[in-house]
Parts: C-alpha cells; structure tokens; sequence
C-alpha cells in the first residue's frame, strides 16, 4: 500500500500525479458529482446538503425524535428507517429498551417513517439491501453509515444532522478534499475484506491522511471483489476518519441490485477523465496478508505471519499501550503464550455490518466443515447481518455446519460491537470481525477490576483459529477450502411481511407511545456576554474515545433519558468527572472559588454581570473519536458542560455534537493552561463568536493569565446555535 500526499488527476483512464487540480477537475470526481446533486448552491464556500434518505437506531432515534418534535416536527420530509439492533437485549434495564421500540413504531406511523423489528437486520445492512442506489445520499446516526460500494454517499453524524434534516434544514459543509483510493490486483485465497480494511486503517488513521476526506475507490481491482467483499471493506473507512467513501460501480453492483428486487437503483459511477484528486491511496490486493489489530485500536495492525513469530514483542507493546491508557497492567496478555511459543485465544465473534455479512460467514462455515472448536475455553459466536441473510444460510446448510461445528448461531444484533453482549470473561482474549476494539468496547470495567482484551480479525482467520480450537491461526494457512461463492439469494418478503413502511402515509392523529424512561431535554442556557468555566478534568491521552467520554454497553439502555445517562459520562476514565461537574452545575459547593474568580476579574478592570454562564469543561488533546452518537456531547451539556478545550477534535462529527449542543469546542496551543481544576474566563465570548473576533480569554492565576483559545472556522448558522445555547433554543427563536 502506498501513500501519495500530492494531487493525482485521471489521464488516459489512469492516475498521475500532477502539481495542482483545479475546482473544476474536482467536480469531476465521483463523489464531486454527486455531493453538487444534492447542494442548494446558495453559497460559494459552503455546501447545503439535503439527504435522500436518513437513517438511525434504538442508542439514538429517541433523542433525536424528542428534540425534532421540541423543534416543530410535523411529518418526516424524506424516508427515515428506524432500525432496532443495538437496544435489542430488552431484559436489561426492565422495560425500558422495549419501551424504546414501541415509541419508535408509534413514531413511524405518525410522521411517516420505515420501522425495522428488533433482530431483523443491523442498520446498515437494511440500509445496503433496501435503501441504497448510485448517486444517492444517506446520513445516518451512526458513524459506520458506509454505502460507498453500493455507489451511495453514506454519512455518519451525531443526532443533531439528523434533526436538523427531519425539520428541513441542510447539512452544511465545505467542500471536502477527495481522495483516490487505487485498487490493482486479486486478493491472496483466504485473504478477507477485514483484512484489506484494517490495512488500509494502519496506513491511514495515526497520520491523519484522509481525515474528513472523501475516499473514491477506483481501478482494474475493483472487478475482482464480490460485493459482499466491498462492503465489508467500505464500511470500516470509518475507522480512517474520512468523511464519506465512493465507489466506482459495474456489472457485480448492478447484480446485487436486481437480486435485491431494485434494478431502478443502478447506474454505472466510474471516474471521469480529468478528475481531480488531493491525494492519493494505491491498493495492491494481491499484497495483502491476513491481519490482526490488536488492542486497543483498529490501527494496531499487524500480519498475522508477523505476529506469530514473535509474540512477546507485540503483546509487550500492546502491555505498554494499555497501561498508557487506562493505567491498568495488561501482563496477564503474555500468559496466552504456551510452552511452544502458540497465541490462545478464549473467544471468536463474527458479527455486524462488517463481519455479518454472507460471503464472511459462508466462507467460515467452509473453512469449519468437519472440524470443531473444542470443549476447552474456545467459543465461537456467529450473527447474520439481516433475516433475509439468515434465512439463505439456514437453507443452503451453512448454520447447519456452524453448529456441528461448536458455533452458536445468534440473530442480526450489534451487541458484540459495542458491549451489549458476549463480553469475554475477566483477563480473555477475544478475536473479532467487528468494527472495532476500542478500551472497554467489548464490555469489560477495568474501574471495577475487570480487564478483557479484543482484537479484529477477518471471518476466515477467525475460523481457521476456531478449527485450531483457540490456537492462532491465519486463513492463509489453510489449504484446499476456496472455491467461488454464490451470491446471497435475498427474499424481499421477510421485509415485506413483517417491517412497517409509513413513508408517505403520516398520520398525525397517531399517538406516541411513551414509556418511563423517556424524558425530554433539559431546558439550556443561551450564550452569555462573557463566560466562566472551570476545567473538571484533564486528560493527556493522544486520542479520547467518545466510549470513553459516554461508555457503550449497559448504559445504551438510558440513552432516553438525558439526566440518567448523564450520570455514566467519562466514568470508565475519570469516575471523578460527574461529581466535580455536577458541583460547578450546583454552584454552592464552589461558591468560595467562583467568588474569588468574579474579584479577581472585577480587580482585573472588567465589569461582570450576574447573568453570566458559570459552566464546566473538559480538556482532551485529541477527543472525539469513533462513534458519532451525540450522548458523548449532550451527556456533558446536561452536567452544566459549556465548552471543551483540545489541541484538535479527532472527528467532524464529535465536534459538530459539541455544538449542536451548544458546547464550544476550542482548540488551544498550551494544554498546561487547562489543567484539572483551572478557571478560564473569556470577555465578550457571545461578540467573538457571532462577529469573528479573536478571543480574549484569560487562566485565573495570580491574577488574569492571557491564554490563546479559538473556534475555527464554524457556518453562520454553528455560530447561532451556540449562541442561543443549542440546537432546540435555536429552532424555537
């Protein structure tokens, strides 16, 4: 794979490397055209995107439905599928996840929305067999909303773009840079998708190549990937930081479409001549080894050839990383070594929208035929994307073979992905085709003296490991199993029979159904003239994970309720963070201090009204990324939070939920300026903010300290909302 950090344009049907690209040549571009299709063209320097479809599931459809309805909601403007596949384990919590489901249906009928039952399908494979087509556009809460190999523009963002798309306003954006990602080659027999994508995570996430870029994938490669493949790689671009991804589409895409019952969705999306790109990706597929990423990110990628030969060495870097990050010794890693130098693992999950999907778990179901994964500590859980993808394996005898095997065969269901089910028991390792492997992701408390390790894996080197019964193994090792694979054969009439389509039939005598759980949004302050805000916690961490700012898990179940959901931010990395924020909220237990602070201003020649926003704030260096639920952001807001300081915000996303909360999220130079229980003060923050003026911010030490602190470059309407102190202030005035 390799890199090239200068612009390429297409001359003769091939990229080559130029010294500049115009506007023009940019518009060329795959996703160029299909971003200007669905521009307003109002504004030169910004975008106002409207989507062709939105889609969302049960962590996150309430918010954003509660704060829509608080905003004047009428009806749904364009469809909006309301998925049930994270919430879905309805025993934890009491009634509450089901409660969730039953609103969400009540919903669907009453403003005109596509509700899918729980265990019927993940989001985004619904979304690949019923709402993807070339050209389109899908914005989706959820940040793996990938559709590119389907010739769809997907776009993960916080519930904020969701509302603001359901009350007809336009997801605004400058022009994103595009990336070409060049594909030659074939890949190597039991060589996976997962494998391919976590490659292409290594090169790609630590450097920033491709943060909130385009990814266009073009080139001879293409052809030799089913779509089962393609998808399975398009959707963790997520994991690089880009923005969106686009494919070029032929013949294989054309198929899925009518073997889906949707020829009307295809149409051939090839780059064009002289397109231009800023930069540039090379895939060689036929280079490409099977991986595994180790604890804990995606990116921790390694050949799997390489890390069996030394062990140690990898896992001992792994020890480091952990207790760099969460402060924990991971040592226990190195007793998974045996006697002969051999890795065991305890546990294997093919899952999702990654690894769910029927190419990955036929392929495992070959590799297994007539082997099993032993009645040691090994297991082997396997979850089919959809129904219909469940319905073809139980007839062509793939779950059959699974089961002999010694896999448990479950239903379409995220759980594994963020925690919500199958966590490893105390001091485990896990292998995973999931998403990813964050800390704590997969559900463990190390808080709590609890520590579990994961790492991603392709299906195929997951199965190759389960026929080891628990011993390491690559695909690539096995011999004499691959061989060509049909496509899904997709019966539509699972969905038909059974999903409620309410897309053009709102009915607005419709009551929702609410259940106890389901609170509305705590009343918010608008931006004052100047603001006071002291910093409750500090964290030097290169990256903070918005698991880490809003834990996944057990705490999805509250994610209805604001002020109980409240009560878990940044718990699993600083349990201290809810009571300090919460004494600032109070203001009595800090009086004294905020006391102290108002005369040190007064004595400082500035004039301080009563009504002046007194909040609290958290400095990360790099926060934010991962998953684009909006809770990492409204969970602080809720306990008083009004800003955020970071040197950059590791995602669009998670900036964007900061202020569509009405959280500013500065960007400073010095972090020893903000550490853990310093007050910054900032004059005429709310004129700064509406009229572009640098800001005149100031550490309270012995006397007023200048500190450098800046909003970057935010749309006319970001400026308003955080001015009238969220998004549902805005909407209302």
């Amino acid at each position: 794979m390799k890199l090239t950090d200068r612009p390429v344009v297409i001359r003769d049907g091939r990229p080559q490397v130029t010294d500049q690209i115009s506007d023009e040549s940019r518009k060329l571009t795959i996703s160029g055209a299909i971003l200007d299709a669905h521009d307003a063209k109002t504004d030169r320097d910004v975008m106002h995107i409207t989507f062709d479809s939105l889609t969302s599931h049960d962590i996150t459809y309430v918010g954003i439905l509660q704060t829509a309805r608080a905003s004047g909601l009428e009806k749904f403007p364009v469809p909006y599928v309301l998925t049930n596949c994270h919430n879905t384990l309805c025993a934890v919590g009491g009634t509450i996840n089901e409660d969730d489901h039953a609103f969400a249906l009540s919903a669907a009928h009453k403003y005109g929305g596509i509700y899918v039952p729980p265990c019927y399908a993940v989001i985004h494979s619904y979304n690949r067999e019923m709402m993807s087509g070339c050209g389109r556009m899908i914005l989706g809460s959820d940040s793996h909303t990938r559709y590119g190999a389907l010739g769809t523009m997907g776009i993960g963002e916080g519930g904020g773009e969701i509302a603001k798309q359901l009350l007809k306003r336009t997801y605004d954006i400058r022009r994103p840079e595009t990336v070409l990602v060049w594909m030659t080659g074939k890949p190597r027999p039991g060589v996976g998708p997962h494998d391919v994508a976590l490659k292409l995570v290594q090169m790609t996430y630590a450097n920033g190549f491709v943060k909130n870029r385009v990814l266009e994938f073009a080139g001879e490669g293409i052809a030799n990937l089913s779509q089962d493949y393609r998808n399975a790689i398009d959707v963790m671009t997520t994991e690089t930081t880009c923005l969106s991804s686009i494919w070029e589409t032929d013949e294989t895409t054309k198929r899925y479409f009518e073997d889906h019952g949707r020829p009307e969705a295809y149409r051939k999306l090839s780059v064009q001549e002289g397109a231009g790109y800023d930069r540039m990706i090379e895939i060689d597929l036929s280079a490409i080894e099977c991986m595994i990423a180790l604890p804990m990110h995606p990116s921790h990628a390694v050949p799997i050839r390489e890390f069996k030969k030394d062990p140690a060495r990898y896992l001992n870097e792994t020890i480091d990383r952990i207790r760099k990050s969460t402060g924990k010794d991971a040592s226990s890693l190195l007793s998974l070594i045996d006697e002969e130098g051999r890795f065991h693992v305890q546990q294997g999950v093919i899952a999702g929208c990654s690894g769910g999907v029927y190419e990955n778990i036929v392929s495992a179901a070959k590799i297994l035929k007539g082997k099993n994964t032993g009645n040691g500590t090994f297991r082997l859980s396997v979850y089919p994307d959809s129904m219909p993808v469940y319905k073809s394996l139980a007839e062509s005898g793939v779950i059959s073979d699974l089961l002999l095997s010694g896999a448990v065969f479950r239903e379409a269901f995220c759980g594994p992905c963020f925690g919500a089910g199958d966590t490893p028991a105390n001091l485990e390792f896990s292998i995973r085709h999931t998403t990813r492997n964050f800390p704590n992701r997969e559900g463990s408390k190390p808080n709590e003296g609890q520590m579990s390790y994961v790492a991603l894996m392709d299906a195929r080197s997951i199965a190759a490991t389960a026929a080891a019964q628990g011993i390491l193994t690559a695909a690539d090792e096995v011999t004499d199993i691959y061989e060509e694979i049909e496509n899904c054969p997709f019966d539509r009439s699972i969905y038909d029979n059974r999903v409620y389509n309410g897309w053009g039939n709102a009915d607005p005598s419709w009551e929702l159904r609410f259940g106890p759980n389901i609170k509305d949004w705590p009343e918010q302050p608008a931006l004052s003239d100047d603001i006071l805000i002291k910093v409750v916690t500090h964290i030097d961490d290169p990256v903070t994970t918005t698991d880490e700012l809003i834990p996944s898990g057990e705490t999805s179940s509250y994610r209805s309720n604001p002020i109980r959901l409240a009560q878990f931010t940044l718990s699993r990395r600083d349990p201290a963070y809810v009571p300090e924020a919460q004494k600032v909220m109070d203001r009595t237990p800090v009086q004294e201090e905020i006391d102290t602070a108002v005369k040190q201003i007064r004595e400082s020649g500035f004039a301080v009204s009563d009504a002046m926003n007194i909040c609290s704030a958290v400095y990360a260096n790099r926060p934010g990324d991962g998953s684009a639920r909006e809770q990492a952001a409204s969970c602080q807001r809720v306990l008083g939070g009004g800003a955020n300081f970071a040197l950059e915000y590791a995602t669009k996303r998670y900036r964007s939920n900061c202020i569509n909360f009405g959280i500013l999220p500065f960007t400073v130079k010095e972090p020893a300026d903000f550490e853990k229980g310093q007050w910054i003060y900032i004059h005429n923050v709310r004129d700064s903010l509406l009229n572009e003026k640098p800001f005149e911010a100031y550490a309270l030490k012995d006397g007023l300290v200048p500190v450098e602190v800046s909003l970057g470059y935010l749309t006319q309407e970001e400026k308003k909302v955080l001015a009238d102190g969220c998004l549902i202030n805005y909407y209302r005035n």
